[in-house]
Parts: C-alpha cells; sequence; structure tokens
C-alpha cells in the first residue's frame, strides 16, 4: 500500500500553510479534513484586520483564500474523519472512521481546537435554538433582539461589539471585575450604548420554552434573571488533541507541547495550530506553524535517507 511523506490532519490556517509549502517541496503528502471544504474557525471570523498584506478581510474569504492557494499547488483532499493514529515501525497508521486508512512516515496535525462549552443547565437543551458558540454565524437571528455574551477575552469582546450592531442589547457577562482582552477591544465596548456589561457575574442557567427566553446569573453571590432570547458562549477553546494521548506529549491543558519548530515528542509527528503549546494563537501563528511543520518533517525524512 501506499505511504505518503506526510498526511496532514486538519484544513485551518495551520493546515492549509502546511498543504502549501508541503506542495512547494514536492512530497507526497495529502491532507484530511473533518469538513467538507472546511477552512476551520477563521471562516467565523466577520473581518480580519491582523492579517499582514490582507486588511479587513472577512474571515471566510482570507480561508478560502488559503485553500485555493492550497489547490493551486496540487493539494489533494480526503474528506472524513480519523478515529485513531497507531505508530507501526517508523510508519503511522491513520484510520478514518468509514474504516479506511492512510499510511504515512510523518504526521503534521492541526486539528485546532473545539469551543468550550459553559456547562450548565439548559445549555445543552437550547443548542441551535439559542445556544450559539459563534456570532458571526448566528448573529442575524438576533436582529433588533436581545442577547448576552459570556466572557472577557478578545473573543467575548469581538463578539459582543458584532452583535451591538444588529441586536437592540447586549449583554456581556464577565466572572472578573476586569478584562483580559485586548486595550482597543475593550474601550469599544464600553463605549458603545448597546451594551451592558456585567462583572463580577456567572451563568447558572439558561431556560425558555421552544427557545431561550431568559438568563440566571448569579453576581457577587446573589442571582437574577435577565430577559434574553440568545446565548453566546465565548470562553475559549478545547484543544482536538486526544488522538495524540500516549503518543505525543500533552500540557495538563490538553495542548500539544511543542516549540516554534513544531517538534514533538513521537518521531516523525509535528504539530502546528491552535492544538499547540504557544503564547498567542492568531491566524498568522497558525500559518507560521504550518510552514515550520513542513520545514520540521522535511528535515526528519531526511535524517532517515528518505
Amino acid at each position: 500500500m501506499k505511504i505518503y511523506d506526510t498526511v496532514i490532519i486538519g484544513s485551518g490556517a495551520a493546515g492549509l500553510s502546511a498543504a502549501i509549502y508541503a506542495g512547494r517541496a514536492a512530497l507526497d503528502y495529502i491532507v484530511i479534513e473533518k469538513n467538507y471544504m472546511g477552512t476551520g474557525q477563521i471562516a467565523e471570523s466577520e473581518r480580519v484586520d491582523n492579517y499582514p498584506g490582507l486588511y479587513g478581510e472577512s474571515g471566510f474569504d482570507l480561508g478560502e483564500k488559503f485553500r485555493s492557494h492550497a489547490e493551486a499547488l496540487g493539494t489533494s483532499f480526503i474528506e472524513g474523519e480519523v478515529v485513531s493514529i497507531t505508530p507501526e515501525n517508523g510508519i503511522y497508521k491513520l484510520s478514518l472512521e468509514d474504516g479506511s486508512f492512510y499510511l504515512t512516515k510523518t504526521v503534521i496535525y492541526a486539528a485546532g481546537a473545539s469551543h468550550r462549552k459553559l456547562g450548565i443547565k439548559g445549555e445543552a437543551e437550547f443548542a441551535g435554538k439559542g445556544v450559539s458558540y459563534c456570532a458571526v454565524c448566528d448573529g442575524a437571528f438576533y436582529r433588533n433582539k436581545t442577547a448576552a455574551v459570556i466572557g472577557g477575552g478578545d473573543t467575548a469582546l469581538g463578539e459582543a461589539v458584532f452583535l451591538s450592531k444588529i441586536a437592540e442589547k447586549v449583554y456581556l457577562i464577565h466572572r472578573r471585575d476586569t478584562f483580559r482582552g485586548n486595550k482597543t477591544l475593550s474601550e469599544q465596548v464600553k463605549t458603545t450604548e448597546n451594551i451592558e456589561i456585567i462583572y463580577n457575574a456567572v451563568p447558572v442557567e439558561i431556560m425558555g420554552g421552544k427557545s431561550v427566553e431568559s438568563l440566571r446569573i448569579s453576581q457577587s453571590g446573589e442571582e437574577r434573571v435577565i430577559p434574553v432570547n440568545g446565548v453566546f458562549a465565548a470562553i475559549g477553546n478545547t484543544p482536538d488533541s486526544a488522538l495524540l494521548n500516549g503518543i505525543a506529549e500533552l500540557d495538563k491543558n490538553g495542548y500539544v507541547i511543542a516549540g516554534e519548530d513544531c517538534v514533538t515528542s513521537a518521531k516523525g509527528m509535528f504539530v502546528g495550530g491552535d492544538v499547540r503549546t504557544k503564547p498567542l494563537r492568531q491566524v498568522v501563528t497558525a500559518a507560521a506553524d504550518g510552514a515550520n511543520c513542513v520545514y520540521s518533517a522535511e528535515k526528519y525524512l531526511s535524517e532517515m535517507g528518505e
């Protein structure tokens, strides 16, 4: 059976950047993606102002440009979910949920991270019925309505600002008394008239009938109910690293441990994007990771005499 030089798992910014560099390096490779024609979480961003040379691009359009670039270099995409990774005599066997499998000398793991859940009563019940994890995706449903955003980082601040342009009222609920997001966004939130900030508060329960109607919060030890039509959870992400348990070293939060060279503790395994340990998770750092993954994979293959 065919053995690839490398298989890239994930088609977000890191995976597509790796595909571009793998194509340029004339490696024998494929990209396995869980979502058809996926471009990762960047597609959920209304506007990207910090990617060099493409100021003001929508996240969807930027992701499409990444993908088109990879396709232009001959990248082949396989749609499917990898359910297991097995090292076998210096080769990795990647098994997919449909029973198929692929063999590769190296793996570039760029599976990203998933939205973290609130873990409160009513969240699962009203998922898709007023509970959302992406304002850009679902914000249009709340035109002239009331929404609550949970969180205090850049994502939460950005979601609140985005929703303020659509909804009549936005509550921003943060468990601390100061924001940890960037200062520009913080000031924008504080000066936007239809955003009401509720500090020192946590959500307790999401309530409603056929859809969300209210949110119970606990603020400084006292509970109260605020009427809302939608609840947007923006409290961070969970790395999609379960497949690497027992293969590569993970930190206490589940992120795959690797430096800027994207080399993991497992021989022939490289990791990039939001799933990697690093201080800044942005599209530009994910793209850089993809390039470094391929550079390190090439070096590894060369040292192995491939």
